[in-house]
């Protein structure tokens, strides 16, 4: 069982990327209602996340499906405590301008942004594989996250998976160069967009800092919840008043994005796995992991009891 008391002067220092879950917190005034003092840190992609929690200066942070692999692979205890399911992909494969490519089958001989430790990996990993592809057949290009849209702006690889905004700003603001991406239907079938929230088992262990977890994650879902019902609010405050979006780019990519779930971290294991597996068959991960070591369990009865 969760501990439910969190005294006063917890605090937990939270990862975040592109401010995106601190304005959701405070957008959607759940922020405001939580039992624990919330300290925001800014990152760009899952490896900087994972060596912060390496260095003990973070209790939870919001991430894609491939960091806790990562962190698993590399030793290190940092469990998954909640999940928000899209029924879509969460990324795009943007194409570099002057450059056009229709199906995944021509992604063959092309420079492919490849970031190892993030969601864009097995993204990647789980195209090629669809299109008949191995890692031989095309050139990946390693990058950091934060420095794939610079990339494939200026060329410097072909295709890039695009999370957003960055894929709806791309093909806006280089539309006149020949921005192109992807057709959508081409990626049917690869790995939907995944938030998990994930935390330090130290932190786990404390009960003064599990119990703020617990607060957290329940109050994160209803923040969540909250953007959907209230799109137009949700839109106005992070993709035109953070990301300097068109109102018109911030509905769409909203709409985008599908329906979200807030599923039993149960039901996510043997999907976790299969990438587990994907990852591991494409030799990026020295041992096949099992999947179930990456969650934390207890949380499904909040879930369950509070959530669905």
């Amino acid at each position: 069982m969760l501990p439910t008391a969190v005294p006063s002067g917890t605090t937990l220092t939270v990862a975040d990327q592109n401010d995106l879950l601190e304005t959701l917190m405070v957008a959607s005034g759940e922020q405001a209602k939580l039992a624990a003092r919330i300290a925001y840190a800014s990152f760009l992609g899952g490896p900087a996340i994972l060596e912060a929690f390496r260095a003990r200066a973070l209790d939870l942070a919001i991430v894609g499906n491939t960091p806790p692999i990562q962190a698993q692979a590399a030793g290190e205890t940092i469990l998954i405590v909640a999940a928000r399911l899209s029924n879509r992909p969460d990324y795009g494969f943007g194409v570099r301008p002057g450059l056009t490519i229709s199906t995944l089958a021509e992604f063959r001989g092309k420079r492919v942004a490849y970031a190892e430790g993030t969601a864009r990996q097995p993204f990647v990993l789980a195209a090629l594989k669809r299109a008949g592809l191995t890692k031989k057949d095309v050139i990946l290009v390693p990058l950091r996250s934060a420095d794939i849209p610079d990339a494939i702006r200026a060329g410097q690889v072909d295709i890039a998976p695009l999370n957003e905004p960055h894929f709806s700003r791309y093909l806006s603001d280089y539309a006149d160069r020949g921005a192109s991406a992807l057709p959508d239907a081409q990626s049917d079938g690869l790995p939907r967009g995944v938030s998990y929230l994930y935390a330090s088992g130290e932190s786990l262990k404390n009960p003064a800092k599990a119990a703020g977890i617990r607060d957290f994650v329940l109050h994160w879902v209803a923040g969540n919840k909250w953007a959907k019902a209230n799109s137009a609010a949700w839109v106005n405050a992070y993709y035109v008043r953070k990301e300097n979006l068109k109102e018109a780019d911030g509905r769409a990519i909203a709409a985008a994005e599908g329906d979200v779930f807030f599923p039993l971290l149960e039901t996510l294991i043997a999907s976790q796995q299969g990438l587990i597996d994907l990852i591991y068959e494409a030799g990026d991960l020295p041992k096949r992991l099992d999947a179930k070591d990456e969650f934390d369990l207890r949380f499904d009865e909040v879930l369950g009891a509070n959530v669905n």
